[in-house]
């Protein structure tokens, strides 16, 4: 596997992946989570997938006390010598089964008050903008921004729309929406300045559950066109 160490203040090391987002570095980012998840290491606090990296927070004293006690390397030295190691054995030769998950959507009126601008400055039609939308080969390449929000590929160019020069104070929660040639889906109420063309009444975030974030890296989704009043059905089913 080919990778390049670089560090991240006094106790992280950034593990570059690839230098393009695409599949192929999506897949080798989820093989090396796979292995922290299945390997147990006292000294990695945590690891944190992006797009093309993985950023690795690893604890120096730990370090010091279980590898250093016959030489002076630094901490950072020490776990780039054991990253070395493992990312030198592991082997991209794994295909990993992607979870599909259908995400019901309602598009345009009160949910999505931007569909008709994404429309006319894309010189289509809103019906035209939720076929495609709706349409799209998706693929979850990481979480982040906000607890439980997907960074999203997979959407078409023929859809794209520049953020709003002026960004909402409020976004509401389930808020589907564009930015340039991005799209995804608000889990919690926050600021943000993406064109908002539909709402999902499908909870992204769920603190109470074991694993809060409903979506995953390497997810599929398909987004299903609802109306309101299977929206108003499936808000009923929360309360």
């Amino acid at each position: 596997m080919e990778f390049r160490l670089r560090p991240l203040g006094d106790n992280a090391v950034i593990v570059d992946l690839g230098t393009e987002i695409n599949v192929e570095t999506q897949q080798k980012i989820k093989e090396v989570t796979s292995f922290f998840d299945e390997n147990n290491f006292e000294w990695l606090i945590e690891y944190v997938p992006a797009f093309t990296t993985i950023t690795l927070f690893y604890d120096p004293i730990n370090l010091i006390d279980v590898f250093n006690k016959k030489n002076k390397q630094l901490p950072y030295e020490l776990v780039c010598e054991k990253l070395e190691t493992i990312f030198t054995r592991l082997q991209t030769q794994q295909s990993f089964q992607s979870r599909v998950v259908e995400i019901p959507v309602c598009y345009g009126g009160e949910y999505g008050p931007d569909l008709e601008y994404v429309a006319t400055h894309n010189n289509l039609t809103p019906e035209e903008v939720i076929a495609i939308h709706s349409s799209g080969d998706y693929l979850v390449y990481m979480i982040g921004f906000a607890p439980g929000f997907p960074y999203i590929g997979g959407m078409s160019e023929k859809i794209a729309t520049p953020r709003r020069s002026s960004p909402r104070l409020k976004i509401p929660e389930g808020s589907v929406g564009i930015a340039g040639a991005q799209t995804g889906v608000y889990p919690i109420e926050t600021p943000g300045g993406w064109q908002l063309i539909g709402k999902t009444p499908l909870k992204l975030f769920r603190p109470k559950e074991d694993s809060p974030s409903l979506l995953q890296a390497g997810d599929k989704i398909q987004f299903k066109p609802i109306t309101q009043e299977d929206f108003k059905e499936w808000e009923a089913k929360y309360d």
